[in-house]
């Protein structure tokens, strides 16, 4: 994840405390309103909206340290298992050897393999899939599985795995042994209640398409590695995004909101303090001291004006107290996930947990690209598409 400036902080702290503020004195208007007349101003609603905007405007940074700190512990770790598993292939090869790698694929990307001459050629891995195309060498998969794991928020928060392989399996624990009491001499009963199976995680393919213009191609000063590490990251980003919110576990990965373990918050239509009360203390002590509540922005907005039993905000802005400190809610940090439900009847618009414990992230460390200029010659562009391999789902 990108640093964090300390005078961008300091700038946050300031206008989003003024604007919280506002917020608070123009809600409790409202809702003194709501109570006295059972209607409100139409311009206060008015003036609660921009303010809201204003509030959205600042919680680019507020995602920033929420997912910071939550990246701290398993980021790095993350990180250096891409990098020891991709390096793999490069054991006994020089600095040299490696730039020629990435020298020939970058070559092969922009004029085509039939312009590569034969050392080139050698220096490329062809890819074992049915569509042929490219392995990308390791240095430049793990960019972009370095950019996906900082703005994706499910890679975030959630246990990542590695693999060579198209799917892992992982023990899955239901049940566990119960201690008991005995006395000195007693005798040691053996324990039942233990219970676990292995969950094997499919790595799904995943797909993604960028066009590049001859003209943009026959232009050295044009940047091609940087554009398609960029497009594909974005599209992979997006649809992991997706998939791992929503997903229905065939041919792509399950999404947390549709286990059937996930708990539905907004039965009646609405999301009040009572339901997100109960919510947070649904879950057991050890999941509950690394949990984090995930919604969409719309979901936020209603949330920021609840009210607890003592008539406190369940939202508090943790930045005006202590810059650096996430905003909170009950609490507890959140992260926007855009793929989420809006607050309706039955949907599952709140979510709760330790996704590190409950969410499981499998990627399978390949990356081939086709070049295509056929397709869409008559058009003057060329097509790249790469293709992945990733799975999700929930273990706990």
């Amino acid at each position: 994840m990108s640093e964090i400036d300390n005078s961008e902080v300091k700038s946050a702290v300031e206008k989003f405390g003024e604007a919280f503020e506002e917020f608070k004195a123009t809600n409790d208007k409202r809702l003194t309103d709501l109570e006295k007349k059972g209607s409100t101003d139409p311009l206060i609603e008015e003036k609660l909206d921009k303010i809201e905007k204003s509030m959205d405007s600042m919680e680019e940074i507020n995602q920033k340290l929420t997912l910071q700190e939550k990246n701290q512990e398993n980021v790095n770790e993350k990180l250096a298992s891409f990098e020891a598993m991709l390096k793999r292939p490069n054991v006994g090869q020089t600095v040299d050897d490696i730039d020629k790698k990435l020298e020939a694929f970058h070559k092969c990307m922009r004029k085509g393999a039939q312009n590569l001459e034969p050392e080139e050629i050698k220096a490329l891995t062809v890819a074992d899939d049915t569509q042929a195309g490219y392995y990308a060498p390791p240095e430049y998969i793990n960019e972009i599985i370095k950019t996906l794991t900082e703005i994706s928020p499910v890679r975030s928060l959630a246990k990542v795995i590695q693999t060579s392989q198209r799917s892992v399996q992982i023990p899955v624990r239901s049940a566990t042994f119960a201690a008991q009491m005995v006395s000195e001499i007693g005798t040691r009963s053996e324990t039942t209640g233990y219970t676990a199976q292995l969950e094997e995680i499919p790595a799904h393919e995943m797909v993604a398409q960028v066009h590049i213009s001859n003209q943009m191609l026959e232009d050295s000063s044009f940047n091609l590695e940087a554009e398609m590490q960029q497009e594909f990251t974005t599209q992979f980003a997006k649809k992991e995004g997706q998939v791992m919110t929503t997903g229905t576990k065939v041919n792509e990965p399950e999404g947390f909101t549709t286990n059937a373990g996930s708990t539905t918050t907004g039965g009646s239509g609405a999301v009040t303090a009572d339901t997100l009360l109960d919510l947070v203390h649904s879950i057991k002590t050890p999941y509950n001291q690394n949990a984090t509540l995930v919604f969409n922005r719309t979901t936020l907005a209603k949330i920021r004006q609840l009210k607890d039993s003592a008539g406190q905000y369940v939202f508090q802005p943790g930045m005006m107290l202590t810059a650096g400190t996430p905003n909170t809610i009950l609490g507890f940090p959140y992260v926007e996930m855009p793929d989420m439900a809006d607050v309706a009847s039955s949907a599952t618009c709140v979510v709760f947990g330790d996704f590190r414990a409950a969410y499981t992230v499998v990627d399978r460390v390949a990356l081939s690209v086709l070049r295509d200029p056929f397709t869409i010659a008559s058009t003057g562009m060329v097509k790249y598409m790469a293709r992945r391999r990733v799975g999700g789902q929930v273990v706990l």
